[in-house]
């Protein structure tokens, strides 16, 4: 239970993996009942007799079935979301790593849209790109690429929904909106598949990849089958990391730059595109010895490749002041005068500009998704079930000593958490004859992790939660991953296509299939894990 479920007036603890199913249900109450809008869904919407018609597939006994949720407990949450005079819903990582991700965001989406939360006060604000800031998405030049070109876009044709291809789609109705016809916002938009690249790396399919750099990034452990991360960065003929420290990705590579830390380089923060406002971020000090920006290795890249022309700054201040050009000040001036510069906003602004979309409206129905021959409602999958893995895995939880897979290389992070955990509900511990601190192994087909119980009594019955970005680094150069292929959650995770979001190729982090069994004591491996009290960084070797 989280800090925010503590304090909640309704606590919806469902079963790990059905929020696209409990949206759904919410859906069904507030049409049903008549709870929406109407002059914004007559006005500014399209599809709402077909979303009807989906959610006719969705009564509450269904959704409650699914979700573990009792029926009245997702009524009265779809009331008081429905009858507030404002209301917001938080993008999550939870929501959107599911393989009804995408069906799951869209009914958020929907939600806001028809219950009169979308673009108003107290609500959720549509920001746009700020006027005053040159964007990163008009810095990247994907109108430089041919169409051809785009579209070896590595998951182009299995999961378009963030490619090039849907970008193509929406372009006109980007630019009509917002000026511009590449809205990479949050920097999630036209990017590869992961689980494709990797097929790629790896085997060849559809094309060969062969060389990879890795920035800002523990990519063997950050993604789905670790297995094949680890088989596609050993087929590669070159990789380069951009690091702070030796890392079991970086340990594979042929080359590892040091980087530099946000301390150690000028900036200023625009929340990668998403909101409408400026940060200050002063450099404070110089980075140390041969350590630079990752902003010096591409434009140096660039030089070499003769794209010099492309990126033709010579520090990162003449970029930033590149950036100011539209506020008319330079970067220097511009943290002398503000900590923060928000720009006003304008409430509403659909009602001058329409939505970014073909019809200009809210598309309950997506054309777009139907363009590209995928279902244009959204809907619920249930992920891939088998009775010899009776649990429920949520993996990705972050440790509080911890953030992803870094700061293993702290005394004093480890001394507060010292070894991997599986998180157990007590009921469930008993019925293992687990205790707390007993070591155990999580399966779930397609990979073992192991860790030690820490009982948790505030978590669902039939749930195993398994704390993300385990490795150790006093064991590089000891045991091949330093520990990350022995305790890491993405050796868990199956990307193949049945264990994929269909629209984004987002596989099914929470809630997929496992099994738990006790192991007689730890790993051999953990023999040479250091004592707290002898506990050193380990920085470059």
């Amino acid at each position: 239970m989280s800090g925010q479920a503590e304090k909640a007036d309704i606590h919806l603890q469902l079963r790990a993996g059905t929020d696209a199913a409990m949206y759904l249900g919410w859906l069904r109450v507030i049409v049903d009942e008549g709870l929406y809008e109407e002059d914004f869904v007559r006005d500014w919407t399209t599809g709402f007799d077909e979303l009807k018609e989906r959610l006719a597939e969705y009564p509450l006994d269904r959704v409650a079935e699914i979700t573990g949720v009792a029926p009245e407990q997702i009524q009265a949450a779809a009331r008081m979301y429905a009858g507030a005079r404002s209301a917001c819903m938080p993008w999550s990582p939870t929501t959107d790593q599911q393989v009804s991700s995408t069906s799951a965001i869209r009914c958020q989406s929907i939600l806001k849209a028809i219950c009169g939360h979308l673009d108003v006060p107290g609500g959720e604000l549509m920001y746009g790109f700020n006027a005053e800031y040159l964007t990163e998405s008009k810095l990247e030049l994907h109108e430089a690429l041919t169409p051809e070109q785009r579209a070896k876009q590595l998951g182009y044709d299995e999961y378009p929904a963030f490619t090039h291809r849907t970008g193509e789609l929406l372009a006109p109705h980007t630019k009509r909106v917002y000026g511009h016809e590449y809205a990479n916002l949050v920097m999630g938009s036209y990017m590869a598949n992961p689980s494709s690249l990797f097929r790629a790396m790896a085997d060849g399919d559809p094309y060969p990849v062969k060389a990879f750099f890795t920035l800002g990034n523990n990519t063997l452990m950050s993604y789905a089958n670790q297995p094949r991360i680890r088989a596609a960065l050993t087929n590669q003929d070159l990789i380069v990391a951009h690091e702070l420290f030796m890392t079991p990705t970086a340990e594979l590579a042929d080359y590892v730059l040091p980087g530099d830390t946000w301390l150690e380089r000028p900036n200023i923060h625009d929340s990668f595109g998403w909101r409408s406002w400026l940060i200050s971020s002063e450099q404070a000090v110089q980075p140390p010895g041969e350590c630079r920006s990752v902003f010096a290795f591409w434009v140096d890249l660039a030089e070499r490749m003769g794209l010099g022309d492309q990126m033709p700054w010579k520090t990162l201040e003449d970029m930033l002041d590149h950036r100011m050009k539209p506020m008319g000040m330079s970067y220097r001036r511009f943290i002398d005068t503000y900590d923060m510069r928000i720009a006003k906003h304008e409430y509403r602004s659909y009602r001058r500009t329409g939505f970014g979309t073909p019809s200009g409206k809210i598309e309950l129905s997506s054309s777009v998704l139907a363009d590209i021959g995928l279902d244009p409602l959204p809907y619920y999958r249930e992920p891939h079930r088998d009775p010899a893995f009776p649990y429920n895995v949520f993996i990705g939880v972050r440790e509080d000593p911890y953030f992803q897979t870094g700061q293993r290389q702290l005394p004093s992070a480890r001394k507060m958490s010292p070894l991997p955990k599986i998180f157990v509900h007590p009921d469930d511990a008993r019925d293992e004859g687990l205790t707390e601190g007993d070591w155990v192994a999580v399966s779930s087909g397609h990979g073992t992790v192991s860790g030690v119980v820490e009982l948790r009594p505030d978590m669902l019955r039939g749930h195993l939660r398994v704390p993300h970005g385990w490795w150790f680094p006093e064991l590089l150069g000891k045991l091949d991953g330093a520990g990350a292929h022995e305790h890491n959650d993405g050796v868990l995770i199956n990307d193949t296509p049945d264990h994929l979001d269909r629209e984004q190729g987002v596989p099914q982090f929470k809630g997929f299939a496992g099994a738990l069994a006790r192991l007689d004591g730890p790993p051999a491996h953990m023999d040479d894990v250091l004592h707290l009290k002898d506990a050193t960084p380990v920085l470059f070797t």
